[in-house]
């Protein structure tokens, strides 16, 4: 059992125990969609079962999972260290961003400023406020290989007073850089501006909390870096902010009273910006995942071991000749990218799932390979995926030694 004073290698087998798909293979792919604590299943497990047997009509029942929309938004809370009525529930990362950005009064134009290496949950709003209201959409070329002076001078360039939004993700989920986003905040804020961040790559991943980024709202999800089911996410808005937008209405409108609209004390903060037909069982699971993450494995253990680990695997990786590491390493989290000189991503992702069964991804404008390495991650792991890259960086697709086959007799 994960307990939260264990030492580190009794709670990292611990961990490991209490991930079961984590012996599917090296688990490397966490940035979309990360392990599901054993708990976390079996809590979601018996709501399906509670609905299937009960039904899911019952007041009693709506009131209880109206109790654990409320844990949920405590968790994520806890985590980015900001209050619970500054946290919405939504479906997605995505859900979030879009909101967001329909937030400022688009219908006179006006700038929106972004980076070139934007997530496209991030950037599809963004082309729909262009293309409806003819938007002035400017993407930085800066970010990506940490030179943090270099990147704030550049948004300094872009963000004019007429600039009404600046959307940016804290970690980039390209070369896995993290933006010196309350830089970023400081200036978008003094020309007027809104300040939206993307944190699927960060919520989890690394410590922080929301005050200290300077955003006015921070969209994650909760299947990421939280472990917890997909079709769940969290928006956390500026307690300072959030009584004067409100979603969903064009996104123009400012009240000063909140009233009727039912329940005022939910319009008056974070709440206005949840939708409806939450599935319970997922909320459940998001509560579950980061209450596991919070309570029993440690937010120290998890932030301190899984940037620790992800900066041992960038320094094993560059090692490696013919191995560039695209990730600024000392700008990082978790997220590791990185070429192998003669190979095109895929092919090279398909042979390191085959030999040592590594669940990574590749990212295609870069035509380079990610892994997302977590506090969960041993050093044997890394070491096997290092031997894997060493051995493909020291031969050409072409020239590459076969992999080993099990040859099955059958009858006759």
């Amino acid at each position: 059992m994960v307990a939260p004073f264990l030492p580190d290698p009794e709670k990292l087998a611990a961990v490991r125990e209490a991930l079961p798909s984590l012996s599917a293979g090296i688990y490397l792919n966490t940035g979309s969609v990360g392990p599901l604590p054993a708990e976390t299943a079996a809590a979601m497990a018996e709501m399906a079962v509670y609905e299937r047997d009960m039904g899911r009509a019952h007041v009693d029942y709506f009131h209880e999972a109206m109790a654990r929309m409320g844990e949920a938004r405590a968790a994520v809370a806890a985590v980015l260290g900001t209050d619970v009525a500054a946290v919405g529930l939504t479906h997605a990362t995505t859900d979030g961003m879009n909101q967001a950005t329909l937030l400022p009064d688009w219908r006179s134009g006006g700038r929106a400023v972004t980076t070139a290496h934007e997530h496209p949950g991030g950037v599809g709003p963004l082309y729909a406020v262009r293309d409806r209201w003819g938007v002035d959409v400017v993407f930085v070329d800066a970010g990506d290989d940490g030179d943090d002076e270099r990147t704030v001078a550049a948004f300094d360039a872009a963000i004019t007073d007429d600039t009404r939004l600046v959307s940016i993700s804290h970690v980039l989920w390209t070369t896995g850089a993290v933006m010196p986003v309350a830089r970023i905040a400081e200036l978008a804020h003094a020309r007027g501006a809104l300040v939206v961040v993307d944190g699927a790559q960060a919520a989890g991943a690394m410590a922080f909390r929301f005050d200290e980024t300077g955003a006015d709202l921070y969209a994650v999800s909760a299947q990421k870096w939280l472990l917890g089911p997909e079709g769940m996410g969290a928006l956390v808005v500026d307690p300072a902010l959030v009584d004067r937008l409100v979603p969903a209405l064009g996104g123009w409108f400012s009240f000063e009273r909140v009233d009727g609209r039912g329940d005022g004390a939910w319009w008056a903060d974070a709440r206005r910006f949840e939708a409806t037909g939450y599935h319970r069982p997922s909320v459940v699971g998001m509560a579950r995942s980061i209450g596991w993450l919070s309570m029993y494995v440690g937010l120290d253990f998890v932030h301190r071991r899984g940037i620790a680990m992800a900066a041992r695997a960038a320094t094993r990786l560059a090692s490696i000749p013919g191995v560039t590491v695209l990730t600024p390493r000392d700008r990082m989290a978790t997220l590791v990218t990185f070429r192998i000189a003669g190979w095109p991503a895929e092919a090279a992702l398909d042979e390191l799932g085959a030999r040592v069964f590594a669940i990574a991804r590749t990212i295609p404008g870069l035509d380079a390979l990610r892994i997302s390495v977590g506090f969960y991650t041993s050093d044997d792991e890394l070491e096997r995926l290092a031997g894997a890259v060493e051995l493909l960086a020291s031969h050409a697709p072409e020239t590459l030694p076969p992999r080993r086959t099990l040859l099955v007799l059958g009858e006759g």
